[in-house]
């Protein structure tokens, strides 16, 4: 019979609540209630204002500074130095007067008295690495660090200065009052570093085989440091690991290096006519329209290229507008391809520059990884709005500029490859150029915050990877990959400083955007988490957020509240770890004797009989041989219905009104209650997926509140009309649940594996000996043999020329 909803409703919700609140007076009365996880984050989150408003976007009142650069650099191949010049106009946007500036000199990172050395710490030499030893060593004698030789005015006066290790403060003649701007210039030089003997950012590295070296350079000129509404002057010291908090601005670049070097670089090349072949600038300008990527220098043009030496130098000069950053690649081995992109009707030139050490790997997949890039990326968050797009491989494994990235990947000597090379290639220059999103325009602190940039890169890197091709092997993104990690007790909480992180790239990176998978796949849904989250990148494109104005614009935008996602997953080590810990079924007692009575009898007569009982039934009985024994009680059945049952439940019914009547009904259902526990701390949506004993299926998809009034346990009611034969939590691994084997009803078998061995004998110290005195003698013959043949070959060689 096809029972009314409304009574199905009104009966379900008043168990519900029965249910709810039998559970809450048993935890009352005997322990303290657990912790609130759904408590909202106002007490934690910054107090909204004129600057960052409450839904998470920039108020009407929002500033930031600006920093124009005019740079001069010269690369010197033969000293391995960089020496420059450069002119900043600062603009204080602020409603500040700032007496002084400060400029970051990042390079200091490197110098003898460098924090970042002397502060590292080593826990013991297990497993200290020949590359590490090989580092340590360097770090001893190696001249880094800035070396200041001038700062001045604009009338060419000296500046006074402090140099305080990675920053510079720079003492102003007068104040500079909100909405004035100052001119001034700094001269210097540093040595650079060998990339691959001193590891980092930054640096060169040198090929022995044909002598060449390439260059990538990073955080090479001093900066200005950030003036924020949030910290004030960003100054926090570079100590290597939380990277850079910079401000936007245009640079003008001239690089000067040896004439027979190309040079890529942040921005736009402005005097191709003095720098390129005629050739070169014609393939280059074929290239916009081509529909694949082709050869600027092609790659027997660069291994010939090698084989030169310079007669003098070039300067190559960029322009780059809105930039937070400016870097820049120099060798004469490059090879170059390019690519126009079509973004939103406006051609983007996708270049690549790589050895001949890259081949064939970096022409088949470097500038296709770019485009995919922007086009991926631009529909989650915005267009991209600048002129090119440039991946380099030198020694830097990986990093990120305004549109420039270093990537390490190679094949090996013999033009082979493995599949961890190909795909770490692809996924390397996806993340990389993706960087130009995160932080390169949406301008997040990454000296205190690196998930904001790493984990929302790491996040659209996992989609840009699952549209490359089938079953691509993302490494980062899906739940289940997590879950190593996740249940590792050494753990600190995603809102952690960039210096304090442990695990930096499961925390930093693979947890942040594992969360955000989860928060897209699981919590919000695809429609809901893309609106949101194309609303923050628009929101904060070319500004800087803080976690706040991520954690409120997702809320504002989707209209869920996700105070308890925020809180779980980044204030946390909380993990995911929910338990089937037992199923219940229920079934309705009518009151109606003919049927209540008769299920009770079924139920009875299905009991098994005890062994005891079985045995006893062929025993001779006493009653057998004298029948008056037997009475009344050897025939009744207290299970049986009389006449006084059915009077009062007649009496009964009289007395109920019809949709109370209509709930009767239904005590041919089943009711199941499925008891979880939350075992790992970490609310979460539970997913349950339902298979019935005549083979059918149901998916029931219940939100995280469920566990609102006790995030610890919880019972969830199912009504069917069929017979519950499994049920499975987190069917799809969609939660990062740590422990599967307590996610099914019933449970299943542990399944392990074991391997035989046979033990070997090993020798004795007497048999070594044997074995090497032996292969001994086996070396002297062969010696003596070779040394026999050397000569009589000589003798015989002399004879014949005689």
């Amino acid at each position: 019979m096809i029972r009314p909803r409304h009574v199905l409703a009104a009966f379900v919700l008043a168990l519900s609540a029965a249910l709810a609140s039998s559970w809450v007076q048993s935890v009352e009365s005997k322990e303290p209630p657990p912790p609130d996880q759904f408590r909202q984050l106002e007490e934690i989150l910054p107090t909204p204002n004129d600057y960052r408003t409450a839904s998470g976007a920039p108020g009407h009142r929002y500033w930031q500074q600006r920093a124009d650069y005019d740079i001069r650099v010269e690369l010197d191949d033969e000293k391995q130095r960089i020496i420059g010049s450069e002119t900043i106009n600062y603009h204080n946007e602020s409603p500040d007067t700032l007496r002084y500036l400060w400029v970051q000199l990042e390079q200091n990172v490197f110098a003898p008295d460098s924090h970042s050395d002397s502060t590292a710490a080593t826990a013991d030499m297990e497993g200290y690495s020949y590359g590490s030893l090989r580092r340590s060593v360097a770090m001893e004698t190696f001249q880094g660090g800035y070396a200041v030789h001038a700062v001045k005015n604009a009338k060419g006066e000296a500046l006074p200065h402090t140099i305080v290790r990675t920053m510079m403060r720079v003492d102003l003649p007068k104040p500079l009052a909100s909405g004035e701007s100052v001119v001034f210039s700094i001269d210097w030089s540093y040595n650079i570093n060998d990339a691959k003997v001193i590891r980092s950012r930054t640096g060169y590295e040198h090929f022995p085989d044909d002598g060449n070296s390439i260059y990538e350079i990073a955080h090479w000129f001093p900066r200005m440091a950030a003036y924020t509404d949030v910290n004030g002057w960003q100054h926090k010291q570079f100590l290597g690991r939380g990277e850079f908090t910079l401000e936007f601005g245009d640079y003008r670049v001239a690089i000067t290096a040896p004439d027979d070097h190309i040079v890529t670089a942040t921005g736009v090349l402005q005097n191709e006519a003095d720098v390129l072949t005629a050739t070169q600038r014609e393939r280059l300008e074929k290239a916009k329209s081509a529909e694949k990527p082709m050869f600027v220098v092609t790659p027997e043009e660069a291994e010939a290229n090698e084989k030169s030496k310079p007669s003098g130098k070039k300067t190559w000069v960029f322009h780059a507008d809105d930039v937070r950053d400016f870097a820049f690649a120099s060798s004469r081995k490059f090879i170059w391809d390019a690519q126009g992109a079509d973004v939103a009707g406006k051609t983007v030139m996708a270049m690549s520059f790589w050895p001949k050490e890259g081949e064939p790997l970096w022409s088949r997949y470097s500038t296709h990884a770019i485009i995919h890039t922007l086009e991926v990326y631009g529909r989650y968050t915005f267009e991209y709005p600048y002129p090119v797009a440039i991946s380099v491989n030198g020694p830097i494994g990986g990093m990120e500029y305004p549109m420039i990235c270093f990537n390490g990947p190679r094949p090996e000597e013999d033009d082979t490859y493995s599949e961890r090379t190909k795909y770490g290639l692809i996924s390397v220059i996806i993340h990389e150029v993706g960087h130009n999103f995160f932080p390169m325009i949406v301008n997040s602190d990454e000296r205190q915050w690196t998930w904001m940039d790493e984990g929302l890169n790491t996040f659209c890197q996992y989609l840009a990877e699952q549209e490359w091709e089938p079953d691509y092997p993302s490494r980062r993104g899906e739940a289940k990959n997590i879950v190593d990690f996740m249940r590792r007790p050494d753990q600190v909480p995603i809102m952690t400083n960039s210096e304090s992180i442990l695990h930096f790239g499961s925390n930093a990176y693979a947890k942040p955007a594992t969360a955000l998978n989860v928060l897209r796949e699981t919590v919000l849904g695809r429609e809901l988490f893309d609106f949101a989250f194309k609303e923050y990148a628009r929101r904060w494109k070319f500004r800087r957020p803080q976690p706040s104005d991520l954690f409120r614009t997702m809320e504002d935008a989707s209209g869920v509240d996700l105070d308890w996602f925020w809180r779980g997953w980044f204030y946390s080590t909380d993990h995911c770890d929910i338990a089937i810990e037992k199923v219940r079924l229920f079934t309705m007692e009518t009151g109606d004797p003919e049927v209540d009575r008769a299920r009770e009898k079924a139920k009875r007569d299905a009991e098994p009989l005890t062994l005891s009982k079985k045995r006893n039934e062929a025993l001779p009985k006493r009653s057998d041989r004298f029948p008056e024994l037997l009475d009344f009680y050897n025939e009744f059945d207290e299970l049986d219905v009389t006449p006084q049952d059915r009077e009062k439940f007649e009496g009964m019914l009289e007395g109920l009104e019809d949709w109370e009547k209509g709930l009767l009904e239904l005590h041919g259902q089943k009711f199941y209650i499925v008891d979880l526990v939350n075992e790992g701390g970490l609310v979460m949506p539970v997913i349950l997926e339902i298979t019935y004993e005549d083979g059918s299926k149901e998916e029931l998809r219940i939100a995280a509140e469920i566990w609102r009034r006790n995030p610890e346990r919880v019972g969830k009611l199912i009504i069917s009309e069929k017979t519950i034969a499994s049920i499975v939590l987190d069917p799809h691994l969609e939660t990062a649940d740590t422990d599967l084997t307590d996610n099914r009803f019933p449970r299943l078998p542990v399944e392990e594996t074991f391997r035989l061995e046979k033990r070997e004998k090993k020798p004795n110290p007497m048999q070594l000996e044997v074995e090497a005195k032996a292969k001994a003698e086996e070396k002297a013959k062969e010696n003596a043999k070779a040394d026999g043949e050397g000569a009589g070959g000589g003798a015989g060689g002399g004879a014949g020329g005689n």
